[in-house]
C-alpha cells in the first residue's frame, strides 16, 4: 500500500521507559520532516475529536551498538535523512541541551540509542539490515 517505509531501530539493551521515550522522540522527528504522514482527525461515536495520527505503519527494530552505528552509517552513505538520539540526551532537561549534547559527537564517537527513518521501502531493509524486530 505505501512506497515507502518508516523503521526506528533502537539500541537492544534501553530501559522500557527509555525505549519509549527515544521512540517517541525519534517519531516526532519522522512526522516533522513529512507532516503529509498525519491523516485526518480522529472522531469517535460521541462525537469527540481526537489527535490526527500517522497513516502509514511504522516498524520498531532492534539493534546492538554496533548494528545500530552500521545502520546509522548506510544512512548517511545514500543520504537518507534521519532522527537520530543519544544516550547523553538522557540527562538533559531540555531541547537546546538536546542539540547541544548532540553535537559535541560525531558518527564514529556518539553513543546511539536509536535512530528512524523513511524512504522507499527498498532502501530502508538495506540500510536497517541486521536489526530484528524489537520485542
Amino acid at each position: 500500500m505505501f512506497d515507502t517505509k518508516i523503521a526506528i531501530v533502537l539500541r537492544g539493551d534501553l530501559a522500557a521507559w527509555q525505549a519509549l521515550n527515544v521512540t517517541a522522540f525519534l517519531t516526532s522527528g519522522i512526522v516533522a520532516q513529512t507532516p503529509e504522514i498525519i491523516g485526518e482527525a480522529y472522531r469517535d461515536a460521541a462525537g469527540h475529536v481526537y489527535n490526527p495520527m500517522t497513516i502509514q505503519p511504522i516498524v520498531v527494530l532492534a539493534a546492538e551498538q554496533e548494528t545500530l552505528r552500521t545502520i546509522h552509517k548506510r544512512a548517511l552513505e545514500r543520504q537518507v535523512r534521519i532522527s537520530a538520539y543519544i544516550e547523553e540526551m538522557f540527562s538533559t532537561g531540555h531541547d537546546q541541551a538536546n542539540r547541544d549534547a548532540f553535537a559535541a559527537f560525531d558518527p564514529d564517537t556518539a553513543k546511539l540509542v536509536g535512530l528512524a527513518l523513511r524512504a522507499e521501502k527498498k532502501i530502508v531493509d538495506k540500510i536497517t539490515k541486521g536489526a530484528k524486530m524489537h520485542g
